[in-house]
């Protein structure tokens, strides 16, 4: 699978990001997709080949292996990335709407056009509960699927066509298991990010309602007191012009 494309999208996205958002690319970059493709896609290269079990029983390989393993563990971590990824794209779509509205009326509508307010605040903030959903359900699917993120060397298996219980092999059982608990951890750690990132944008919203709804008063309120001073002092003075009537012209 080629991650480029997604890879130079999310990249774009990361301009429009608050700084926990691109602290939550980087770690989507670096220990999630970069270890995807550079190391656990050839730990699973043919995972049902090194699947062998003790019999010479045609077909009995092929059900053993798709009732322990339904979907296929790097098919899933693929699909928890593209799903985990995907609503990112949501406020690189929703800032091009913006720039072509502006387009669209020839003059300027916002002061920013990548600013966390009003429609992208609400896109913004249903990324972020889109992403700590999928990456909550993946941890589900993970741990159901597979009970938990063990690998066992050993498996069992008495379905039919198998003639009796027959003994299969994982190979590489130690090496995925390891991976596993890589993206277990890194999943953790984004949903965590994500959470932070929520709080942060409340936060700040929270502040800016503040400062606009109280501030300004203040600064008025300051202002205003000084200007009255001086005009008082310069009604007391009399101005250049009236002392030059009331001297009396020279001869």
């Amino acid at each position: 699978m080629n991650w480029g494309f997604l890879e130079n999208v999310l990249s774009g996205v990361n301009k429009y990001s608050t700084a926990v958002g691109r602290l939550w690319l980087s770690v989507l970059f670096l220990f999630r997709i970069l270890v995807y493709v550079a190391a656990a896609e050839q730990v699973w290269k043919d995972e049902q080949k090194d699947f062998v079990c003790n019999t010479q029983q045609p077909g009995c390989e092929n059900t053993c292996f798709d009732h322990f393993f339904p979907i296929s563990q790097v098919r899933l971590w693929a699909l928890q990335l593209i799903m985990v990824s995907t609503p990112s794209l949501l406020v690189a779509l929703h800032v091009a709407y913006r720039e072509r509205r502006e387009a669209k009326h020839g003059r300027k509508l916002y002061k920013d056009k990548g600013r966390i307010d009003g429609g992208l605040l609400a896109t913004y903030i249903t990324s972020l509960v889109f992403k700590t959903a999928c990456e909550i359900g993946s941890l589900f699917a993970f741990y159901f699927l597979y009970s938990g993120f063990q690998v066992p060397i050993l498996l069992r298996c008495s379905l039919s066509p198998c003639p009796n219980t027959v003994d299969c092999y994982i190979a590489k059982a130690t090496e995925k298991k390891i991976f596993l608990f890589i993206m277990g951890c890194t999943s953790v750690l984004c949903i965590v990010l994500n959470v932070v990132e929520l709080l942060y944008i409340v936060w700040k919203q929270c502040w800016r309602y503040f400062t606009r709804s109280f501030v300004p008063m203040q600064k008025d309120s300051c202002h205003t007191q000084p200007v009255l001073i001086v005009s008082e002092s310069a009604a007391d003075q009399p101005t250049a012009n009236t002392t030059l009537q009331n001297q009396p012209a020279q001869s």
